[in-house]
């Protein structure tokens, strides 16, 4: 184990994914540092997805100050260490944890709302349908019109269809 990972308090490296980011920074000869672990478990205390700003404020709320330089690489490191996946949902990009976490996103072609949702037993029918391959997590990304905007068109055409 990384030598500052022995200093840090229990809680920030006993949990799976602190584990395996400390393989990671291992194998991959890189630094095991608190901020890299403090923002890992923050990730993974924070439900759905977020963006960056996000990130920031649970930071500052836990007064725990890192630049947002340093939460960008983090993130960069994350990913690429498949602890945490990206999301762009049109021009914004959003961060989510993904270890032990399958979603659904249902995204609105209107108003881009984002609704996150799971579908019982999809991950079962992704592994028997692909085999020769050891599935860790997945996304879904499902586009259509949210009820609220669906109502609004449904309103809109009834309006237009009576005007005719």
């Amino acid at each position: 184990m990384c030598a500052i990972v022995h200093s840090m308090e229990k809680s920030l490296t006993e949990s799976p994914v602190s584990q395996m980011l400390t393989e990671y920074l291992k194998e991959n000869k890189l630094r095991c540092t608190p901020e890299r672990y403090r923002i890992l478990n923050m990730i993974y205390s924070i439900e759905g997805s977020f963006d960056i700003e996000t990130l920031l404020k649970h930071m500052e709320v836990k007064k725990f100050r890192v630049s947002r330089a340093t939460i960008y690489n983090t993130i960069t490191l994350l990913i690429n260490a498949n602890l945490v996946t990206h999301h762009q949902f049109g021009n914004k990009s959003r961060y989510e944890k993904c270890f032990n976490n399958e979603k659904c996103h249902l995204i609105c072609t209107k108003c881009a709302k984002i609704t996150e949702t799971t579908i019982p037993d999809f991950k079962e029918i992704l592994v028997q349908g692909i085999k020769k391959f050891h599935l860790t997590h997945y996304s879904l990304y499902i586009y259509g019109l949210c009820n609220k905007c669906h109502q609004a068109a449904r309103r809109r055409q009834r309006k237009t269809g009576k005007n005719n």
